[in-house]
């Protein structure tokens, strides 16, 4: 295991780790007041979090158990940015709520 990868790897956990707080903090506000827009923002948080872990883990998944070509980081780019992208909407729609 390269440097790289073990960086890859300790940045991905303290992604998933802080994500979380978030979205446990968002949800527990949610809990406690019943506003929906909290709701949308703990489920947005939600989905960057995972997009995020999920990201790393194709790219450090793919290149242990195929070979893709060198197309295997291209993957994880793709699912982290397209469930970033999710995340954000509907982070963004949960501050425009009213």
């Amino acid at each position: 295991m390269s440097h790289l990868t073990i960086a890859i790897a300790a940045t991905k956990t303290l992604t998933f780790v802080f994500g979380a707080v978030i979205t446990y903090l968002s949800w527990t506000a949610y809990s406690r007041t019943g506003a929906y827009e909290l709701r949308a923002l703990a489920v947005g948080f939600a989905v960057v979090t995972v997009g995020a872990v999920l990201g790393g883990g194709i790219d450090l998944v793919g290149d242990v158990l195929m070979e893709a070509g060198g197309q295997t980081i291209l993957y994880g780019v793709l699912a982290q940015s397209v469930l970033t992208m999710i995340g954000f909407g509907v982070i963004t729609y949960s501050l425009y709520r009213e």
